[in-house]
């Protein structure tokens, strides 16, 4: 039962920026994915950004270009850089690993992330 602890969340000005960071209780080298989802009011949880245990990433149209996801596997970190932050990326983001070994999907508690004048 892998831990995810986020931190990073809060609320921010438009054009500001946060980063989200993901700290597993274990090794995260199993998850062959692993980054952001994120949830707003009313909405579908929706990908942000992840990437592979390798180092590709993707990422949504909405945030390509403002957002940047890194992962440390050594330090079973993944962290999210968000700049140029927009009233539309105001969600609940949600830590996400696939587990490339028996494809089990893990989600971390959530942390708000506000964006507001």
């Amino acid at each position: 039962q892998v831990q995810f602890v986020e931190s990073g969340g809060g609320t921010v000005q438009p054009g500001g920026s946060l980063r989200l960071s993901c700290v597993a209780s274990e090794s995260i080298s199993r998850f062959y994915n692993m980054g952001w989802y994120r949830q707003a009011p009313g909405a579908q949880r929706e990908l942000v950004a992840v990437m592979t245990v390798h180092g590709t990433p993707t990422y949504a149209n909405s945030v390509n270009g403002r957002f940047t996801i890194s992962r440390d596997n050594a330090k079973n970190t993944v962290l999210m850089q968000m700049n140029n932050l927009k009233p539309q990326d105001t969600a609940v983001y949600y830590c996400n690993g696939e587990d490339g070994t028996d494809w089990s999907v893990h989600w971390g508690q959530g942390i708000q992330v506000t964006v507001s004048a």
